[in-house]
């Protein structure tokens, strides 16, 4: 590993994050082919379903993409989901060398796909800025290992460590740098839940709103296009189908409520 395979690889992540709001369930990608020191193909992985980094990179680069090293920021697949092997597709377009940022924790590949590799005379190296590639995926990562969802939880209080006023009001104690941050963590979830008491004291929707999300137009298209499952806790169903919430589009509730859980259903809410 040198100076060049960190700064090649330091692209490809560059190009995986724009896949932050968009690839759900799968990871975000990035992948850059380089030949004599020139990049002569780059990708990333848009949508679950679509080709992977890999392939984009590959279409790009073409015959040149023979003889070159491929850095691509999580281990190329071995096994056949919605799109074939990208390890075989690396394969076929006789690359000499493959620096992977980090090993699949998918049980699916979990290193089948460097030793898929290496089996057709491929060199192959792994963890280069490892450290990056996990952060970019800690969700991903967290399920594949461990069967669990990764959790953030959001907080917001006041200098005098306050959450509402003494009349319960609480929306705003933030500013606008936080409330787009807040959106941008949003967006990037695949899910976002919330509890019937914040519903109603807020008239929250628990929506993506594009307008404060603070990112470039692709970005922002992609991440209203993806938006995350919104789960509210209710335990009694006190909040009515005819809230902010419910009229934002459909919803998972989860409550105790016995009986009265047919009128949500009827209205297209799990």
């Amino acid at each position: 590993m040198n100076a060049a395979d960190h700064a090649w690889m330091a692209r490809a992540l560059q190009l995986a994050r724009k896949g932050l709001y968009s690839t759900h369930p799968n990871p975000r990608v990035g992948c850059v082919i380089v030949a004599d020191g020139e990049r002569v193909g780059e990708g990333w992985h848009v949508r679950a379903g679509e080709p992977h980094a890999e392939v984009h990179a590959l279409r790009q680069a073409g015959e040149r993409a023979r003889g070159a090293t491929a850095y691509v920021t999580l281990e190329p697949c071995s096994h056949h989901g919605r799109t074939p092997p990208c390890a075989e597709a690396l394969v076929k377009a006789g690359v000499a060398r493959v620096v992977a940022a980090m090993q699949d924790p998918n049980p699916q590949v979990a290193g089948r796909g460097l030793a898929l590799l290496r089996s057709a005379g491929i060199e192959v190296a792994s963890g280069v800025l490892e450290a990056e590639a996990r952060e970019l995926n800690a969700g991903f990562i967290k399920r594949m290992e461990s069967g669990l969802p990764f959790v953030r939880a959001k907080l917001a209080m006041s200098l005098d460590g306050r959450t509402a006023m003494a009349s319960g009001e609480s929306q705003w104690i933030t500013g606008p740098a936080a409330r787009a941050e807040v959106q941008r963590l949003r967006a990037r979830s695949s899910a976002v839940l919330t509890g019937a008491d914040t519903v109603l004291m807020d008239a929250a929707r628990l929506t993506v709103r594009g307008a404060e999300l603070g990112l470039d137009a692709q970005s922002t298209a992609l991440a209203l296009q993806r938006p995350p499952l919104r789960v509210l806790v209710d335990g009694r169903l006190r909040v009515p189908l005819d809230a902010p919430f419910f009229q934002a589009g459909a919803a998972l509730v989860a409550t105790a409520a016995d009986g009265r859980e047919e009128a949500y259903r009827g209205a297209g809410h799990e």
